[in-house]
C-alpha cells in the first residue's frame, strides 16, 4: 500500500488517471488531484494507508459503497473503486472550497453561519441514520465548505474501521484529533451510535462558536481522559454567548446518551427555533474574538470564572506518558452594564432556594438516608478525598471502587488540577483492571491520571502511587518498584504505597524484602488487614499453605468482611486437601456478600469433586457482569474446563477456552515471562487443538521450571497433544514441588494417563 511518505511529484500516475498534486492527508489516507481522460474531468482520488491503521484491505471498498448508496447532496460522490499497483483508491468528486478547520478561530464567529453549517449537516446526518448508516467521524477535518455555502460531508464510514484509541491516544498535537470529537462512551468501548454522530456534531458547533476545541491544550491520553470524566457543564463560553446556544451545545453533548438530544431531526427543529427568534439570530449571538489566549467566561450567572481544564481526573492510574499540557484561566467579563439577570438574581435565588427546601422535604420519605445526609452535607474537598482514599483501602467489596472513581471525581469536576484526585483516580482504575478483568481501557485512562497528577505535583506520594501501579501493569516492573520506593521516601506510612511496593514485590518473586517489607509494615501498622493478604499469598506462592491458611485467617479476624480473605482461605484448604472445610469457608463468605472470587473457588471445589455440572453454574455466576467479572480470562477458563464434561457442551466449552485465549493475550504481550500465563495460554491452545500449545509450554518452563502449577499445566498439555512419556515426568515433576495428591487425581484429563502402569511408580520414584 502508498506509503505516508509518498507524494505526488514520486507518484504520478494511478493507473488511467494523472495525478496533478496531493490535497492533503487525511486521517485514513493520501487525496490526490486527479485528471480523468476517459470522462474528461477532474477528480479527487483517495489512496488508503493501511499500515497506519490495520484495517483490511476491503475498508476502501465499504467505504465506496457506503458512500454511493447516500443521495443527499451533502455527501461527497464516488465514482469508481480502483486498484493498481496493490494500491487501493477511490475515486470520488473533487470538491471545491476548504473544510471547515480553515474557518474556526481565523475571525470573529459568524453565529448566523455556524447555525447554517451545523444545520446542514445535520439534515444530511438524518438521512443517513434513517438508512441505519453511522458517519463515526465528524470533525471540521471532514466539513468543507464550498464557496457557494453548501456544506460537504468527507470519510463516511471510515471510523468504523478504526478503533480511535488507538489511532489518536499517542498521537501528538493535533487540532483535528478524532478524539476530540468522540463521545465519552465511545472512548469507553461502547459500539457507534446516532448519538456518536450528534456528540461530534456538537462539539464542531463549539469549536466555531469559541474559536478552539473543549480541552484545546490537552492531546491523547490527557484528552480522552478530560472528555470520559467532566461533562460538557463545565465548557467556558464567551460571556456574550447567547443561553439559547449554550444550551442547544449541552443537550448535543451530554456526558449520559440519554440525556442528549435524541436525533438529527431533533436538533435541527432546535436550530429552527433559534432562527425564528425575532427572524434572525439575537443580537446577543454576535461574539468577539476568541483565541487560545482570549478571556473566557462561563455564560453561567454565578459562575463567571472557570478553569479551562486539565483532566487528569480522568485517567486514573496509570502513569507512564507525558501530555502537553497548559491552563487558561476564564475571567469574568468586564461590561459595566449590568445584565437583568444580575438585577434580578437575589429574588430568584430565594426563590430557587424556597423551592429546593420544598422539594426536599417533600421527597424526604423516599430518600435512603445514606443518599439524604450526602444531598444535605456541605461540599468538602477534604472528606470527598478521604472517601475516595477509604474505599480504595476496601476495593475488594463489590462497588467500593466506583464509588471511590465517584468521589476523586466529584472533586475533578470543581478543581481539573487537583493532583490527588487524579492519582486517586488512577490507582481506582488500575484497581479496577485487575479487579475486573483486563479491560485496557482503565489501562489507558489509569495512565493518563497519573501523568497528570504528576505533572501537577511531584512531591505527592500517591501521584507516585499511581505511577507505580501503571508501570508495574504495563509490564515495567523495575521502574514501578522505583516510583513505589519514591512514594515511601516521601511518606513512609502511605497505605497505597505500601499496597504497591508490596504487591510488585510479590510479582517479581522478591520474597526475602517482601517478608522484610512485610514485617516493618505490621508492626507499625498493626490493624491493617492488606498485610495479612498479602503474606498469605507470598506462603501459597511459595507452596507452604500451612502458614498461608494462618495468614489469612488473620486477615479475616481483621476484617470479617474481606471477601478476598475468604476466597484465598479457600484456596489454601483445598490445597490442604480438607475440601470440606473450603466450601464451609466459601459458604461463610457467599453468605456476608456475593463475589466473582468465591464463585470462581466454589466452581474450583465442586469441580474438584466431580459435579461438573455444579462446578459450569458456579463459574457462571463468576464470569457475570452482575456477580463476577465477565473480561477475567481465568474465569472463562475455568468455566470451558467444566463444560468440556457436561454431554452436549463441547462448543460452549471450545469458544470459552478460545475467549480465555483472547483476554490472556495482552498480558502475555506485557509480561513475556510470566510462566503461568505461558502455561496456561499453553494448555488452553492444547484444548482447543493448536499445534502451539507445547511451544508455549516450553517457554513456560523456560521461566518457571520449579513451579509446581506450571509443571501440572505441562503434564496436561502434553497428555492432551499425546505425548505421554513427556506428560509423565511433568506430573511426577509438579508432585515433587509440592501439588496436592487429591487435585492431581481430580483432573478428568489425566484419567487415561493415572491408569497406565508407570503413572503409579513414576509418582513414587519421584517421592522417594
Amino acid at each position: 500500500m502508498i506509503s505516508v511518505e509518498i507524494s505526488a511529484a514520486v507518484l504520478d500516475r494511478f493507473g488511467d488517471y494523472e495525478l496533478r498534486g496531493s490535497l492533503g492527508e487525511g486521517g485514513f489516507g493520501r487525496v490526490y488531484q486527479a485528471w480523468d481522460p476517459a470522462l474528461q474531468r477532474t477528480v479527487a482520488l483517495k489512496c488508503l494507508k493501511t499500515a497506519n491503521h490495520h484495517a483490511s484491505p476491503d475498508t476502501l471498498i465499504d467505504e465506496a459503497r457506503r458512500a454511493a448508496s447516500l443521495r443527499h447532496r451533502a455527501f461527497v460522490k464516488i465514482f469508481a473503486f480502483q486498484e493498481w499497483n496493490d494500491i487501493q483508491a477511490i475515486v470520488m468528486e473533487l470538491v471545491p472550497g476548504a473544510t471547515l478547520r480553515a474557518h474556526i478561530g481565523s475571525a470573529a464567529p459568524d453565529v448566523a453561519l455556524a447555525l447554517d453549517i451545523v444545520d446542514q449537516v445535520a439534515d444530511a446526518m438524518a438521512e443517513a441514520h434513517g438508512a441505519g448508516l453511522i458517519h463515526g467521524d465528524l470533525k471540521p477535518t471532514n466539513l468543507m465548505l464550498e464557496p457557494s455555502g453548501a456544506v460537504r460531508i468527507l470519510d463516511f464510514g471510515l471510523a468504523r474501521k478504526v478503533d480511535p484509541l488507538a489511532t489518536d491516544l499517542t498521537a501528538g498535537q493535533d487540532d483535528g484529533a478524532t478524539v476530540a470529537y468522540t463521545a465519552p462512551e465511545r472512548l469507553m468501548g461502547c459500539p457507534l451510535s446516532r448519538g456518536s454522530d450528534i456528540y461530534a456534531l456538537g462539539v464542531v458547533l463549539y469549536e466555531f462558536l469559541v474559536g478552539e476545541r473543549p480541552f484545546a491544550t490537552l492531546n491523547g491520553l490527557a484528552l480522552a481522559a478530560a472528555h470520559v470524566h467532566t461533562t460538557s457543564e463545565s465548557w467556558p463560553f464567551p460571556a456574550s454567548t447567547d443561553r439559547s446556544l449554550v444550551e442547544l451545545v449541552r443537550r448535543m453533548t451530554a456526558h449520559d446518551p440519554a440525556r442528549r438530544l435524541p436525533s438529527m431531526d431533533a436538533v435541527r427543529e432546535r436550530i429552527a427555533v433559534l432562527r425564528s427568534a425575532d427572524g434572525t439570530p439575537p443580537a446577543a449571538l454576535a461574539l468577539q474574538p476568541a483565541s487560545r489566549h482570549a478571556s473566557l467566561a462561563i455564560a453561567e450567572p454565578s459562575s463567571p470564572q472557570m478553569a479551562q481544564q486539565l483532566s487528569a481526573a480522568t485517567s486514573q492510574l496509570l502513569p507512564a506518558t507525558t501530555a502537553h499540557q497548559e491552563r487558561a484561566i476564564a475571567l469574568a467579563p468586564a461590561a459595566p452594564v449590568r445584565p437583568v439577570w444580575q438585577r434580578w438574581r437575589w429574588p430568584m435565588a430565594a426563590i430557587l432556594v424556597a423551592g429546593t427546601v420544598a422539594a426536599t422535604v417533600l421527597a424526604w420519605p423516599s430518600l435512603p438516608l445514606d443518599r439524604l445526609g450526602a444531598a444535605l452535607t456541605p461540599y468538602s474537598e477534604a472528606r470527598a478525598m478521604e472517601s475516595g482514599l477509604e474505599k480504595l483501602a476496601h476495593g475488594d467489596r463489590d462497588g467500593a471502587l466506583e464509588q471511590a472513581l465517584l468521589s476523586f471525581n466529584t472533586i475533578l469536576e470543581r478543581n481539573p488540577n487537583h493532583a490527588g484526585a487524579a492519582a486517586g483516580a488512577s490507582i481506582a482504575y488500575s484497581l479496577r483492571y485487575v479487579g475486573d478483568g483486563r479491560d485496557d481501557n482503565w489501562l489507558r485512562f489509569a495512565k493518563a491520571g497519573a501523568q497528570a497528577a504528576l505533572r501537577q505535583d511531584d512531591h505527592l506520594a500517591l501521584a507516585h502511587v499511581a505511577q507505580a501501579w501503571s508501570l508495574a501493569l504495563g509490564g515495567d516492573k523495575e521502574a514501578a518498584l522505583a516510583a513505589a520506593d519514591r512514594a515511601l521516601a516521601l511518606d513512609p506510612l502511605d497505605l497505597q504505597a505500601l499496597n504497591a511496593k508490596l504487591n510488585i514485590l510479590l510479582d517479581l518473586r522478591r520474597y526475602e524484602p517482601l517478608s522484610a517489607l512485610l514485617e516493618m509494615a505490621r508492626k507499625k501498622l498493626p490493624k491493617q488487614r492488606m498485610f495479612p493478604d498479602i503474606e498469605g499469598t507470598m506462603h501459597y506462592r511459595r507452596g507452604d499453605y500451612a502458614r498461608a491458611e494462618q495468614a489469612f485467617r488473620t486477615s479475616l479476624q481483621l476484617e470479617p468482611d474481606g471477601m478476598r480473605a475468604y476466597a484465598n482461605l479457600s484456596a489454601a484448604l483445598m490445597r490442604q486437601d480438607r475440601l470440606d472445610e473450603a466450601l464451609h469457608v466459601l459458604q461463610q463468605g457467599l453468605r456476608v456478600r456475593p463475589s466473582g472470587a468465591l464463585y470462581t473457588n466454589l466452581g474450583n471445589a465442586l469441580f474438584t469433586r466431580g459435579d461438573y455440572t455444579e462446578a459450569a453454574r458456579a463459574f457462571e455466576q463468576a464470569v457475570s457482569s452482575a456477580r463476577g467479572s465477565p473480561n477475567d480470562y481465568l474465569k472463562w477458563a475455568n468455566l470451558a474446563d467444566s463444560l468440556n464434561w457436561i454431554p452436549g457442551r463441547a462448543e460452549e466449552a471450545r469458544n470459552a477456552y478460545q475467549r480465555a485465549a483472547r483476554l490472556l493475550a495482552p498480558l502475555v504481550e506485557r509480561n513475556p515471562a510470566n510462566g503461568a500465563y505461558l502455561s496456561r495460554m499453553g494448555l488452553y491452545a492444547a484444548r482447543v487443538k493448536d499445534a502451539a500449545a507445547l511451544t508455549w509450554i516450553d517457554r513456560s518452563l523456560r521461566q518457571e521450571p520449579d513451579s509446581p502449577d506450571v509443571r501440572f499445566r505441562a503434564a496436561i498439555a502434553n497428555e492432551l497433544t499425546g505425548r505421554r512419556d513427556q506428560a509423565l515426568a511433568h506430573l511426577a515433576r509438579a508432585r515433587q514441588l509440592g501439588y496436592p495428591l487429591k487435585l492431581l487425581e481430580a483432573e478428568p484429563d489425566l484419567i487415561a494417563l493415572r491408569r497406565d502402569p508407570r503413572y503409579t511408580t513414576t509418582i513414587e520414584e519421584k517421592l522417594r
